[in-house]
């Protein structure tokens, strides 16, 4: 049986890996420490989830442990060593909002943490897949500087454009504001495109537009499509910043993603990096998004808007997946934005109501 290492293994992504590999029959060593509670409080805590987990899947286990912990992240890569055949690096701090209050922390989870784990790979099971969820937010604010076109609910692209299909790998990462969250993205993702050329190792970049599902522990400063559920729900006030409510966003449902994981985990390549979301596939704004919220809950939202967005925010960004597409013709997006709200609704709605009343 081949184990698989899954970092943040409560969190959206992680934990869809560990249910999706586990039902390929790999064994699940599972490493998270909660820090989604330290980032945005307890309601994000991610514990409910490990729960869930242990009770589905028999051959997982949890590794309490910080990447930023060299010693015992050797523990466990010596433990295991060469059967180690998979190793999805999830963990991070991701919101480029909270990296602005602690810098240290965000940098040295975000690059540090991602080099500790290339470094426990490469010493101990060199052999093995390792994938690498990085972000949109590599791209700085260079999306802003297309030339977009303002409509009643939303910003596009010129249709003439070359990025009206979406934005693909060429775009460039300098020039440009990242946020200090999407620089320190930025450092892990050339890592592990770097361990990829450099000491030919399988590794894999996937560079998330908004990834989302019911799993997601949604907060303000991180899981847009969730927490704005969260708050229809709960009639809790939602605020928007900047743009007008128009900024867009591709969102891919988490298990789509984690089906991409697969085909490259099937047929690896060294150092690739993709564009990995919704597309033209599943996208909306804002403003559509609230829309479809209100007509899912059946609830009337309450938000105030603030004129001034998110530092290096996107105006406008869908990803071009033609790349990945055509390594991998064989996967394909199965859900779309408004699928995926309905999804997220109907898994969390009596949580959320109950959670409410507790509060």
């Amino acid at each position: 049986m081949g184990i698989a290492i899954v970092t943040g293994a409560c969190g959206l992504i992680g934990s869809e890996s560990v249910r999706f590999f586990h039902q390929k029959g790999m064994k699940i060593v599972g490493i998270d420490n909660d820090m989604r509670a330290y980032f945005f409080g307890k309601e994000a805590s991610t514990l409910w989830q490990e729960e869930q987990l242990k009770k589905e899947c028999k051959n997982f286990e949890i590794e309490h442990l910080d990447i930023r912990d060299v010693q015992a992240l050797t523990n466990v890569f010596k433990k295991y060593g060469t059967n180690i055949e998979l190793i999805v690096h999830t963990a991070a701090q991701p919101s480029h909002d909270w990296a602005a209050k602690e810098p240290f922390t965000d940098f040295h989870v975000n690059a540090t943490g991602t080099l500790n784990m290339l470094e426990m790979c490469r010493l101990h099971c060199p052999k093995a897949v390792f994938l690498f969820t990085s972000t949109n937010k590599v791209y700085g604010d260079n999306p802003n500087l297309l030339p977009l076109i303002e409509r009643e609910d939303r910003y596009e692209i010129d249709p003439s454009h070359a990025y009206h299909p979406g934005i693909d790998e060429f775009m460039s990462l300098d020039h440009c504001k990242h946020s200090l969250f999407g620089a320190s993205k930025v450092a892990a993702d050339v890592l592990v495109q770097e361990y990829g050329r450099y000491f030919g190792m399988n590794t894999g970049v996937f560079r998330g537009g908004c990834l989302t599902g019911p799993s997601h522990s949604g907060a303000e400063l991180h899981g847009f499509l969730s927490y704005l559920m969260k708050c229809a729900v709960t009639h809790t006030p939602y605020k928007i910043f900047g743009y007008k409510g128009k900024q867009v966003r591709d969102n891919i449902h988490s298990n789509d993603l984690v089906n991409a994981f697969w085909h490259f985990y099937k047929n690896p390549r060294q150092g690739e990096a993709y564009n990995m979301g919704g597309g033209r596939f599943s996208n909306c704004s804002m403003k559509e998004a609230i829309t479809l919220c209100e007509d899912i809950s059946g609830n009337k939202m309450q938000t105030t808007y603030l004129e001034d967005n998110r530092i290096g925010d996107h105006i406008w960004y869908i990803s071009n997946l033609a790349k990945f597409c055509s390594h991998y013709p064989k996967w394909q997006l199965t859900k779309n934005v408004e699928q995926i709200l309905h999804e997220i609704h109907d898994c969390n709605v009596t949580k959320w109501k109950v959670s409410k009343k507790v509060a």
